[in-house]
């Protein structure tokens, strides 16, 4: 299902708007700062200390952090988190761009400063993840180009967080708060901001169960276990269960109510997840492994349905277009 932009007309902005203030401070900016943090310590062990060994701990606690705003597309990070968080990559490009760097040595690759000039397919935590689990790539020795490489990126990751962390902190967040004011042309009232808020909510939850669960899928007849997000690092199925909790939480934060039924839809996802035999996805060519991983799918899908009857039904809300629609 894709969402088309809708706004209820006739309905009053509520109290609830005040969901607009609980998104940012619960939610929204705390998610950018923590992740502007365990980026920069991913950076800073980077540097001292360049090798896989060292590297996974910290990079997983970024990915972790990312997660919590990961799939927020709006504001900064409507194009900011492109180069964060390049997949799906169907064409295979990351690897291809860091063989090119690698291979020629490109200048590009040990500065930092102009790093943001290479492609989006060399950036971010999806580079990354192919230089510290992927064979071809992971055995680069001390001193190397390579262990350069993965200090630039590093460092050029902590800089992008930096970045979204301020352009919320010091900008898009004042743009949500002041909608309907006079001047404000992003949002003309705030229920407009409650239905941009919500969208990222259903959007997620769909881009979950479409993309980082339905890619892997593929058809019973030809599944595509290597199309699972983040399946060298073992994350798949841990990103699906902490983009939905994010999701969640985002959700709690705009309602003005109780959510019990997505609090019960949020666990028996957690119960479906805790059957899943590999958390890589990788075994999806067994029948009774693809099913277990359908049963988690048919999960998110529910939660994103109760979301909708006891968030968006009662504030009179409907999903809009999100930048992450037909990925």
């Amino acid at each position: 299902m894709r969402y088309s932009l809708m706004l209820c007309a006739g309905l009053a902005a509520s109290p609830a708007m005040a969901g607009i203030e609980e998104a940012l401070t619960d939610h929204i900016l705390p998610g950018f700062a923590g992740f502007s943090t365990a980026a920069d310590a991913l950076a800073v062990t980077a540097e001292a200390d360049c090798s896989p060994d060292a590297l996974r701990a910290p990079w997983n606690a970024a990915f972790d952090a990312w997660t919590e705003i990961g799939d927020i597309r709006m504001g900064p990070s409507e194009t900011g988190a492109l180069s964060v968080s390049f997949w799906p990559d169907a064409r295979g490009f990351t690897p291809k761009t860091l063989r090119r760097l690698i291979s020629s040595e490109e200048e590009v690759g040990t500065d930092p400063a102009a790093f943001s000039d290479v492609s989006i397919a060399a950036r971010g935590l999806f580079a990354l993840e192919q230089m510290l689990y992927d064979a071809d790539f992971d055995d680069y020795a001390p001193g190397s180009y390579a262990c350069t490489l993965v200090q630039t990126a590093t460092a050029d990751l902590a800089s992008q967080a930096q970045a979204l962390e301020a352009g919320w902190r010091d900008g898009y967040a004042a743009v949500l708060r002041s909608a309907g004011a006079e001047g404000n042309s992003a949002f003309l009232s705030e229920q407009e901001a409650m239905t941009a808020l919500y969208t990222q909510v259903l959007s997620s939850l769909e881009f979950t169960a479409d993309s980082r669960l339905g890619r892997p899928l593929g058809t019973f007849e030809r599944p595509r276990p290597t199309r699972a997000e983040a399946w060298r690092s073992g994350r798949s199925l841990r990103n699906v269960l902490l983009y939905a909790e994010a999701a969640e939480e985002l959700a709690m934060a705009l309602s003005d109510g109780e959510m019990p039924q997505t609090e019960t839809a949020m666990q028996r996802l957690r119960d479906a997840a805790d059957k899943v035999s590999d958390p890589s996805l990788q075994d999806i060519e067994d029948p009774t492994a693809r099913l277990r991983v359908e049963i988690v799918q048919q999960n998110v899908r529910a939660l994103g349905d109760y979301i909708e009857q006891e968030l968006g039904v009662p504030l009179g809300l409907t999903a809009g277009f999100n930048s992450q629609d037909g990925d």
